[in-house]
């Protein structure tokens, strides 16, 4: 069974100390290769020292998230925009609307996601986006985008059915991790009505950390436990969840 993990983080300093287990035990289990996106400026050298140690193992991407959109997002978007001129990345992400702390910095999201948005289309690159709570807004903000030919994930997808079938018809697949494990999260029955073919696994490692070690680190071998339960809930096999997740990731990004 081949497993990739199209979401994580493993660049933290949460695995500092042990980072060689992590990828050691993920594998073990099937996990082939780990893809990372981006925060910000200040998660870059230690993203690309990971790619270094584990070449072809760990990917990483470039973006600016919305939750590091502030009064210097320019800059950052500058410093993004600089490192696809001068090396290849698989996607820009993760990029997108959070407006679930604050809102301050609202309009800059917008301008930050919408740049974004617009040099993934130049450079022929899938997007990761990160959306919470502004679903709707999201969708909205893709949408000429995504009639220009702009692809890619919506990364950690937990909306609803009706805004699922709208990514979808973007041309966009739906991130699926941890969270389809939370009893009260109502993801395992959206999820039961969308063909396999437009989901693709994540851990969002060391967060969103799937039952039963929720509140607990998360980690890439835990994909497991989003594949045991999208059979569960499909009725198919774990061999099956695996490889036509699998084929989309490699689809998205261009393996």
């Amino acid at each position: 069974m081949i497993l990739i993990d199209t979401h994580c983080h493993l660049y933290l300093d949460d695995f500092k100390n042990d980072i060689e287990q992590v990828i050691q035990s993920a594998q073990s289990l099937g996990v082939s290769k780990f893809y990372l996106p981006a925060i910000d400026s200040e998660v870059i050298n230690d993203m690309l020292l990971l790619e270094t140690r584990y070449p072809g193992i760990c990917i990483p991407m470039i973006g600016l998230h919305p939750c590091s959109v502030k009064e210097n997002f320019k800059q950052e978007l500058q410093i993004v925009e600089e490192w696809l001129d001068n090396r290849n990345f698989v996607a820009i992400g993760e990029i997108g609307l959070d407006f679930y702390w604050d809102t301050t910095f609202s309009s800059q999201q917008y301008a930050a996601f919408e740049f974004q948005m617009q040099m993934a289309l130049n450079k022929q690159l899938p997007i990761v986006i990160h959306t919470r709570n502004a679903m709707k807004e999201t969708i909205e903000a893709v949408l000429p985008f995504a009639e220009k030919g702009l692809h890619g994930i919506f990364h950690c997808f937990s909306g609803n059915e009706d805004q699922a079938k709208h990514i979808i018809d973007m041309n966009f697949y739906l991130g699926i991790g941890g969270v389809i494990t939370y009893k009260n999260a109502g993801l395992a029955e959206v999820i039961s009505k969308i063909d396999l073919k437009h989901l693709v696994l994540e851990t969002d490692a060391p967060y969103l950390t799937p039952v039963p070690f929720r509140g607990k680190r998360n980690e890439s071998s835990y994909l497991k436990y989003v594949v045991e339960k999208i059979a569960l809930v499909k009725n198919i096999s774990v061999e099956e969840v695996a490889v036509i997740t699998t084929t989309n990731a490699e689809k998205i990004f261009g393996i």
